[in-house]
């Protein structure tokens, strides 16, 4: 071994004993993050900054009564398995049972529908930000609120539900999201924490709570209790949200190694989770997040001049102002794309994972010409409000004259992702929003220099991608949740941000190549124009 190695190896017996040590005094902190298709749990130690173990569970949602859901039954089957599974990380590594913890954070994909009666039962099966049926609810609520209320939020679903009559209603005595669900039963405590809270109901950024003249206007128009009433109480990052009881202990590893206690920080949703994991908590910092959803967060120095259909208005899990450009379709239908590969991998013999074939056919991509050779990709799985198309219907796109090759197929589909997402965020190019950094989070930049580099031509500007970029939420939970023990004495979440989680950390940044910016122009140009063919296919079939 030579002297390099066996220092590497000293230093990871030592890192593998401090870590021990933390998991055995009951100072790790447990982040777990339901997105769409993974649940993920993730334990850091006394260092914030690193994973010491990790476990996840895959899931997908369903589409039923033409609305896409997950079932409760679903959720709790699949925290259990993912923390079973960190158990077991945790067991194999160190050889140390996990029983207690220094506190806990609970996240999740964003806004949708969880409404409860008073017996805690809930009234109708739960409804996901992918569901795009809220269209009459949405425009009368931006109209009266004076703000765009998009079709995913929750007061959207709610007043949509009035709208259709729907019999549910006048039983609705608590509406939450899926992280304040889950929160809530590990707890007995029904909070928000502010970031996903705005997606569930306007946030006015100087109280930090919901805007209590929108709320009149909603009570105006709504006959029945107050919306305030069925709503979580709103906290910022930092603040005690409850701690683990027996039930929710049980609820967590039915094994009953877990002991109760342990604090939570308010629960989050998926897009403040996405900004803490890339440090863009700060005004005129940004971060874009791309899974089964893209999209990207932009914190303001000042407030936009005017409302946008585009634009999300949302705030940090600090309270801060957000505008959020939210695409409904991200990397799923790539995912499909990939999978045709493996399959024909398999079928010719060659032993190829699923990540490797992921960074050949990326790799390849970097072949094709810059405007992906007149190839055109739409990752329409679902309705996408963006373009104003209702439902989805993936396709691709060729004339006799494209240049059909495999580097260019790659590419276009890889475009496509970016496509609605950049769309978007001309908006806020119109608006005067300045950014000093972009950062990008998510498994598709896991293949180095790829998406990124694509993202960069996308957005016309550089984007960073951090060494972490492929651990996402579950980590930004788990930091947010060490940040308990901060904040307390003052420290704000961008300061522990930058002087405690991020100080140390390696981020790559890809500038954008002018030849990469044409290109990716000359295919946005067509997407643009070709969405005819989308909306038509949507008639059509």
């Amino acid at each position: 071994m030579s002297a390099s190695s066996e220092e590497g190896a000293v230093a990871a017996a030592a890192t593998a004993v401090v870590a021990a040590d933390a998991i055995r005094a009951g100072r790790a902190v447990l982040g777990i993050e339901l997105g769409s298709t993974r649940i993920k749990a993730c334990l850091v130690g006394d260092d914030p900054s690193v994973t010491i173990a990790s476990g996840s569970h895959a899931w997908e949602n369903r589409f039923v009564d033409r609305k896409w859901t997950y079932s409760l039954e679903d959720v709790w089957a699949g925290i259990q398995s993912a923390y079973a599974d960190l158990v077991g990380d945790v067991q194999r590594r160190y050889g140390v049972q996990l029983t207690s913890l220094g506190a806990i954070g609970i996240s999740a994909m964003m806004h949708g529908y969880l409404p409860f009666d008073a017996e805690g039962e809930l009234l109708v099966p739960f409804r996901t930000w992918r569901n795009t049926t809220t269209g009459a609810a949405a425009a009368e609520l931006s109209e009266l609120f004076g703000v765009n209320i998009p079709l995913r939020w929750s007061v959207a679903h709610l007043y949509q539900a009035v709208l259709d009559e729907e019999p549910h209603v006048p039983n609705v005595a608590f509406l939450t999201t899926l992280a304040g669900y889950v929160h809530w039963k590990l707890t007995g405590r029904k909070v928000l924490g502010v970031g996903d809270a705005s997606g569930m109901f306007p946030i006015d950024s100087a109280t930090g709570d919901y805007d209590a003249d929108l709320l009149a206007r909603f009570d105006t128009l709504v006959a029945g209790p107050d919306l305030r009433g069925i709503l979580p109480t709103v906290l910022s990052a930092g603040e005690p949200a409850g701690e683990l009881t027996a039930e929710g202990s049980a609820l967590l590893d039915p094994s009953g190694a877990l002991q109760p206690g342990a604090p939570l920080c308010p629960p989050e949703g998926d897009a403040g989770t996405g900004m803490v994991a890339t440090n863009a908590v700060a005004p005129r910092t940004g971060n874009v997040s791309a899974g089964t959803s893209i999209f990207a967060m932009v914190v303001l120095e000042h407030p936009l001049a005017e409302s946008h259909e585009e634009l999300d208005l949302v705030t940090t899990p600090a309270g801060d102002p957000v505008a959020m450009v939210h695409c409904n379709n991200g990397a799923s239908e790539l995912a499909e794309w990939a999978g045709l590969f493996h399959r024909f991998g398999e079928l010719s013999g060659a032993s190829v994972d699923a990540d490797a074939v992921f960074e050949l056919l990326f790799r390849e991509a970097l072949n094709g010409d810059a405007d992906a050779g007149g190839l055109l990709a739409y990752n329409y799985l679902a309705g996408e409000p963006v373009t104003g198309t209702a439902e989805g219907r993936p396709l691709f796109v060729r004339t006799p004259d494209s240049r059909f090759t495999l580097a260019n197929v790659v590419r276009a589909q890889l475009y496509g992702v970016f496509g609605t997402l950049s769309l978007g965020m001309r908006v806020l190019t119109e608006e005067g929003v300045a950014l000093d950094r972009m950062l990008a989070h998510g498994g598709i930049f896991r293949t180095a220099g790829v998406a990124q580099r694509f993202l960069a031509a996308a957005l016309n500007a550089p984007v960073a991608v951090g060494e972490a970029a492929a651990e996402g939420g579950a980590w930004g939970i788990a930091v947010l949740a060490a940040y308990l023990r901060e904040a307390s004495a003052g420290l704000s979440l961008a300061e522990y941000l930058n002087d405690t989680v991020f100080a140390g950390a390696a981020t790559h940044a890809a500038d954008p190549d002018p030849a990469d910016v044409a290109g990716f122009a000359a295919y946005l140009e067509r997407y643009s124009v070709g969405l005819v063919v989308e909306r038509a296919a949507i008639t059509a079939l």
